[in-house]
């Protein structure tokens, strides 16, 4: 079994000075607060110096000169920590926040706010994000543009009520959640089909996992693109306690057709995804607002949501729709100087993403195949996302054709 496999590895200590140090191992009532406020914007410092785009440093550091900042309770400054950490174990990070329970974005909102709309694009600071998957009346298929058959891939992040974000769950709490999800792909299963495939190695006072794989049959998921790698692998993941109490609470459910994927206990509780090919984009986003929809109607099953950033995601910058929608456009003219500089220059307007079909910084297609995705995740609806997707792709194809 995957547990005389894996083990859980040793937890190493960030050379961080003492006051800071000690937000981890003491209570907070005895915590020298104000001296460890001192020496947090002080290493946000150093850390804008050596990069200056480190917006958890900026913001960080703007937050605990406030008054707000300078108000929290030794409790909440503790998970205030946890939530900035890893963008100061790690510098170079160009967002470096996660959030560690559905609550932060607002208990934290003058730090989480301006990292939100600056990262986001909302210079104004009004905009409200709006869920609309309406697409009544649109004909999305790409045969008459000139395409017979696309790749297509859409997934989500979503996280659930009652429970902590990833970054602040404990072993326990990463089981618990496995098995209150256990009745949902029940229902998956009745609909679709398919197996749940859980690294968990066992539950505990519960008992023997049903589901247990061994570390063989993991490797062949890795290596088949259906489950996710060894998150304590990942520097940016570990400072945040996402990758904590590996391989306890991961896993995921895999339909009969292999055409639809949910992982549990990623960088989000759930990560629901659909991959199909096909000419009618409408197909695999119809596809998953049904997972998303039988999902949530299991009793006790609600997807956590904030008035203004839409479904709530660990990392801010999944906020919103939490989805990432991408297809496989084959444009071997514009391609033919095996660069895809062409494609970006179309679609970056659009707020699209060109990238290789091997995902970001990986080659084109030797055939000319592109991947290209929306940009956006917040305040833009699903039925927008869509949208842009097919507008990319027939401009392409008019310049490809011309």
């Amino acid at each position: 079994a995957i547990g005389a496999n894996f083990t859980t590895p040793p937890v190493v200590s960030t050379p961080l000075s003492h006051s800071i140090m000690a937000i981890t191992t003491l209570p907070a009532i005895d915590m020298d607060k104000d001296k460890f406020v001192q020496e947090l914007v002080a290493e946000c410092s150093e850390a804008l110096k050596s990069n200056p785009g480190n917006r958890c440093a900026k913001y960080c550091k703007e937050y605990l000169e406030s008054d707000d900042g300078k108000n929290l309770e030794a409790k909440d400054l503790m998970t205030f920590y946890k939530c900035v950490k890893t963008g100061m174990d790690n510098v170079d990070s160009s967002l470096g926040c996660y959030a560690m329970t559905p609550l932060d974005y607002s208990k934290f909102g003058g730090f989480f706010d301006k990292v939100i709309r600056d990262y986001h694009g909302d210079e104004a600071g009004d905009k409200k994000h709006i869920t609309d998957w309406n697409v009544e009346g649109a004909d999305y298929d790409v045969k008459k543009l000139g395409q017979d058959e696309l790749s297509m891939r859409v997934r989500v992040g979503r996280n659930l009520l009652g429970f902590n974000l990833p970054g602040e769950m404990g072993k326990e709490e990463r089981i618990k959640f496995e098995q209150k999800m256990l009745p949902a792909f029940d229902q998956l299963k009745e609909k679709y089909g398919g197996q749940v495939h859980s690294l968990t190695p066992d539950f505990g006072d519960l008992g023997a996992n049903p589901n247990l794989l061994t570390k063989e049959e993991y490797q062949k998921l890795v290596d088949a693109h259906i489950m996710f790698k060894d998150m304590d692998a990942d520097p940016y993941l570990k400072s945040a306690g996402i990758a904590s109490d590996w391989p306890y609470g991961r896993g995921c459910w895999q339909s009969d057709d292999k055409m639809r994927i949910i992982w549990f206990g990623e960088e989000d509780q759930l990560r629901i995804m659909c991959m199909k090919k096909g000419s009618d984009l409408l197909d695999v986003f119809t596809n998953l607002n049904e997972m998303l929809e039988t999902v949530e109607s299991i009793d006790g099953i609600e997807f956590a949501k904030d008035e203004n950033y839409g479904y709530v995601t660990s990392c801010p910058s999944n906020l919103g729709t939490g989805m990432r929608a991408s297809v496989h456009v084959k444009i071997p003219n514009l391609t033919k100087d095996g660069t895809d500089t062409k494609a970006k220059d179309v679609c970056k307007p659009l707020g699209l993403s060109v990238r290789g079909t091997g995902g970001e910084h990986t080659p084109i297609g030797a055939d000319g195949t592109v991947d290209i995705s929306p940009s956006a995740r917040l305040f833009i609806k699903e039925k927008e996302i869509i949208g842009k997707l097919y507008e990319g792709i027939e401009k392409l194809m008019t310049i490809e054709n011309a």
